[in-house]
């Protein structure tokens, strides 16, 4: 004998744990009540596999079961709610958005992917009242694309002349969903896909731009039309979303079993992690041990923090690379991208402000919606950028904000919106001439701005010298990578590291002991005493670059699953830190260092000498109206000690920069805002 359906599942939701949910749905006004697929087959495998096949005709049995079902628990309730809705999640065999085909209509399906766009909620019409002239009230069910009239009155028989009555229709939430295929999940060298995902009722509003959702729904056939020629044989594919979870808020997204969790922490107790886990990033490239260490931080992360006032100060560690051409720079970036647990990568040379952070968009009908860009989609997780130097100026400026502030403001098109971007930035770059020149600094040898510049905790700069014994080992590293077919297996497989970084971000939050901070305390005061020497002496080091000591040291330790910062994370953040300043030619003569070659373009010498130049500029300006550069060379000489050649170099520099400029050849002038 066939039970039925409607029957069998008011027998389910009869059960008391279902009952228990049904009085919560009560209290709290909901109208929906969540089912696991795989509960529903171990109660009855006809009914499972009925709604994976006819998902339409079973839910709707469900929710009269429901309705039935809420009657026993809470009459009221069950009266005074309009529509009850059961929502399925945890389907065996999720699909890729690429795989829904044909196939799939009509027919229940779940895939993960990203939202990338979301429009306004919008009030759906679904049951429509038209008065006649007559004065007839009638009710129309409303389906599709437009509004049905009736097709006659029900009092007068007259075919035209209704009027919609909107007070007395019934309206349910409607909001619509792009969701696109996660980077992690593109086939190389592929377009991603996306699929229309439709919203109804209290599923609106259940995820925005960013997050990663795992939707459950039917599959339908809208037919594509042309206007004025009417409906093609075409049809586009969309889903009516019946469950959306949102996987997307913490870096859950890659699935760790107990077995992984077992051997993630046996690795953790390896004395010699962190070397290892620097010998398993990026196996096949030589080298590059300190980049490779900064790399290890990035991946692993400070931890966030909010102060009472709500300002929240990041954790995420920022990495550039500056090297000469044939480095490897590219290599290595595709690799962290690929490891990562949110990893994204994209090329300096094809990329606009509005990809990197919001687009915003005219939908169908009108309005406009927002459409997440790399560095959203990239939340929680490392956005490689090669190239940023070939980035135009405009574009480049949209990093700004979120490499301190860690979201993304849009204000256009009437939309003001604000999105989470909390993101770990590697980006390479290509010096300006060619290839790195050590007499000039660092902002002089790359086209970045130095408000960017000085946002990166971490820069390297990776020069091609010849050196007979690096590059005979180098030489065979390559060669023999080339025999094998591949690089020699690393320490730890590139899969287990990637859960053993999801797993440590999501569980591990270090904090400072005593002695870790007094260690960083005593560092950063040491490299201030030095800059209080003579006038002029370089700014050593700023609050900006304590905060990213503290956030590389909570970064070892999180390395090791330690949830206490040690004295020897303290001593490795600054072995790191040094070499990243030496790298920069922002540490002088010894000890003292000279931050202002990041933080301001110029170091803090030039500057004075600059403003010496200026002054001398200004005197002659003053006695002859124009400054003669032979006399402004001579005074700087005999005054002030500015050799000839390091004048000609400010005065160049001064006019480039438009502080001065040249009325007549042979002499300067100072311009009014230099």
């Amino acid at each position: 004998m066939v039970l039925d359906p409607q029957e069998r599942f008011q027998e389910l939701f009869a059960q008391e744990k279902y009952r228990r949910k049904l009085r919560q749905m009560a209290l709290n006004d909901e109208r929906s009540i969540t089912i696991d697929f795989m509960e529903l087959s171990v109660f009855d495998e006809e009914l499972a596999r009925g709604i994976l096949e006819k998902p339409e005709d079973y839910l709707r049995y469900a929710s009269s079961a429901l309705r039935a079902q809420m009657r026993y628990e809470d009459e009221q309730y069950a009266e005074a709610v309009e529509r009850f809705h059961v929502r399925v999640r945890g389907l065996p065999g999720k699909i890729s958005i690429r795989g829904i085909g044909a196939r799939h209509i009509e027919r229940l399906v779940s895939f993960d992917g990203i939202v990338v766009r979301a429009t306004p909620v919008k009030p759906l019409l679904v049951e429509a009242v038209f008065r006649c002239k007559c004065g007839v009230e009638n009710r129309v069910p409303q389906q599709g694309s437009f509004i049905r009239p009736p097709l006659k009155c029900e009092g007068c028989a007259r075919t035209t002349g209704f009027e919609l009555l909107p007070e007395k229709s019934k309206f349910i939430d409607y909001q619509e969903l792009r969701v696109q295929e996660r980077p992690e999940d593109l086939p190389p060298g592929q377009l991603p896909r996306y699929v229309e995902v439709y919203l109804e009722d209290d599923l609106v509003d259940c995820a925005r731009p960013g997050d990663r959702v795992t939707v459950t729904g039917i599959v339908r056939a809208r037919p594509e039309s042309v206007p004025g020629k009417g409906k093609l044989r075409t049809f586009n594919i969309v889903v009516e979303a019946n469950h959306v979870e949102t996987v997307g808020k913490e870096l859950e997204t890659v699935e760790i079993s107990p077995e992984d969790e077992k051997r993630i922490r046996e690795l953790a107790k390896d004395e010699f992690i962190h070397k290892r886990i620097v010998d398993s990033i990026a196996p096949s490239i030589y080298g590059y041990e300190d980049i490779k260490e900064a790399i290890m931080y990035l991946l692993f992360g400070g931890v966030p923090k909010v102060t009472p006032e709500g300002v929240t100060i990041r954790g995420d560690i920022h990495v550039l690379i500056v090297g000469d051409p044939g480095t490897a720079k590219s290599q290595l970036l595709r690799y962290v991208a690929k490891i990562s647990p949110r990893g994204l990568y994209t090329s300096g040379r094809g990329t606009t402000a509005a990809g990197l952070t919001a687009a915003v968009l005219r939908e169908r009908a009108g309005g406009m919606v927002l459409e997440a860009g790399a560095l959203v989609l990239a939340d929680k997780g490392v956005a490689a950028v090669d190239e940023i130097d070939k980035m135009r100026d405009e574009d480049r400026v949209a990093m700004h904000e979120m490499m301190e502030q860690q979201t993304i403001s849009v204000a256009k098109g009437g939309i003001v919106a604000t999105l989470n971007a909390r993101t770990s930035i590697l980006a390479a770059a290509n010096p300006k001439l060619g290839r790195y020149e050590d007499r000039l600094t660092v902002a002089e040898n790359i086209n970045i701005p130095v408000v960017i510049l000085s946002r990166f905790d971490l820069i390297f700069v990776e020069r091609d010298k010849p050196d007979k014994e690096v590059d005979t080992q180098l030489a065979e590293h390559i060669l023999n990578v080339h025999r094998r077919g591949g690089p020699a297996t690393p320490p730890i497989p590139p899969e287990l590291l990637r859960k053993y970084v999801s797993y440590a971000r999501s569980k591990v939050f270090p904090r400072l002991s005593e002695e870790a901070a007094r260690h960083l305390k005593e560092f950063y005061l040491k490299m201030r005493e030095l800059s209080q020497g003579a006038e002029g002496s370089p700014i050593a080091i700023t609050p900006r670059q304590l905060e990213a000591l503290i956030r590389i040291a909570e970064a070892r330790a999180r390395a090791a699953l330690r949830e206490v910062v040690t004295a020897a994370d303290a001593e490795a953040a600054i072995r790191i830190m040094k070499k990243s300043l030496q790298a920069v030619g922002a540490i002088r003569e010894g000890e003292i260092v000279d931050i202002d070659t990041i933080m301001t373009g110029k170091p803090a010498a030039f500057r004075d000498k600059l403003v010496t130049v200026l002054r001398v500029v200004e005197e002659l300006q003053r006695e002859y109206g124009e400054a003669e550069l032979e006399e402004l060379y001579r005074r700087l000489e005999e005054f002030y000690g500015v050799g000839r050649g390091d004048a000609e170099k400010i005065v160049k520099r001064a006019l480039q920069d438009g502080m001065l400029y040249s009325p007549r050849p042979g002499s300067v002038r100072k311009t009014r805002t230099g």
